[in-house]
């Protein structure tokens, strides 16, 4: 089970912090990833980390302001976003993986947390 936090409103600029919490067997998941998804638009890939060797992939449209984590000791995954635009306004959702190579379609991944909004006002 997955559960993502963090969200809220923020002015364009600024900063936010989404975590994501992991309950039950983790022992089977490899893969660590976050997804959003606009009003009226697809749910598209935005970040994910291994939980192995925590090597990590982005999508281009957050490369260099948002930074991905995680804490195997806590069962817990954060991402970090900075620089924060109009366009990054969704609902954040974490996912996990349970095989050991990343992949950026949502329908790769088996558990997914809630969602959390994240709304940037210009």
């Amino acid at each position: 089970q997955l559960q993502a936090s963090g969200g809220g409103l923020v002015q364009s600029g600024g900063s936010l912090r989404l975590s994501c919490a992991a309950s039950g067997r983790t022992d089977s998941v490899y893969i660590l990833g976050w997804f959003r998804q606009a009003p009226g638009k697809e749910r598209e890939f935005v970040a994910a980390i291994s939980r192995v060797d925590g090597s990590t992939s982005y999508a281009e449209s957050v490369k260099g302001r948002f930074t991905i984590s995680r804490d195997n000791a806590k069962s817990a995954m954060y991402l970090r976003m900075n620089s924060l635009k109009p366009e990054d306004t969704a609902v954040y959702y974490c996912a996990a993986r349970s095989f050991s190579t990343v992949r950026r379609g949502h329908s790769e991944y088996s558990y997914w947390g809630q969602g959390t909004l994240v709304t940037v006002s210009s």
